[in-house]
């Protein structure tokens, strides 16, 4: 035998495996699942979305308990745990995650696995606690007023008249688009505004002005 299988035989006789009982893989995997649900009923109740989706839902919590497994088996045994880094490097995720919040929660549930599966516990339980009192609070937070879209059909020659009214009524006007044909004006103004029956009132009223409508933003304010 060899200086070199020495030192193989030595390395792995080691480092091969460590002592991860039945009794901890079931606490450490009961606990994940705990907390996994904690962030499965967070979410449900503080998600913003329109389209609350049940299997991200899901499948964000069951990732929880699925890392956890993995740090367990990394570090039962260094082979596998290498072979298990091959294996996910070749892991390529397709679905884009387009709310801030959502990838917020993703990555908390991944942290969750990660953590309960090096069996640092305390830690995991004050995460979830601290990072749901901080979600709160700062939801409780006012968030701006979205500025309305004020959208005018009429004729030319009241352009003008359009935009003096809306700086009488509003805050913060300016044309976002304005385009015309033959004579006809379609123009599309931001502004602010508490007084929208009375902006609205006072456009119909101006002759020539064909229609008007008034819509806000569907989404969140960026300044």
């Amino acid at each position: 035998m060899s200086v070199s299988d020495v030192i193989k035989r030595s390395f792995l006789d080691g480092f091969t495996q460590t002592d991860i009982t039945t009794a901890k893989v079931l606490v450490t995997l009961g606990l994940t699942v705990i907390l996994a649900l904690y962030i499965f009923f967070v979410y449900r109740y503080q998600t913003r979305s329109v389209f609350y989706s049940k299997e991200f839902n899901v499948s964000m919590a069951a990732v929880s308990v699925v890392t956890a497994s993995i740090v367990l088996a990394i570090q039962s045994n260094v082979v596998v745990s290498l072979g298990m880094v091959g294996a996910l490097s070749i892991v390529r995720f397709r679905n884009a995650v387009k709310n801030p919040m959502d990838l917020l929660y993703l990555f908390w549930s991944i942290s969750c696995g990660i953590v309960c599966g090096a069996g640092l516990y305390e830690i995991a339980v004050i995460t979830c606690i601290v990072v749901t009192i901080l979600i709160l609070l700062l939801d409780l937070l006012p968030a701006g007023k979205p500025p309305y879209l004020l959208v005018v059909n009429a004729s030319v020659d009241v352009q003008e008249k359009v935009l003096g009214i809306a700086k009488t009524f509003a805050k913060g006007c300016r044309v976002k688009s304005r385009s015309w044909s033959q004579g006809h004006l379609s123009m599309i103004l931001e502004l602010r505004t508490a007084r929208e029956q009375e902006l609205l009132s006072a456009c119909e009223q101006v002759e020539g002005v064909e229609a008007v409508s008034l819509m806000s933003y569907d989404g969140e304010v960026r300044s």
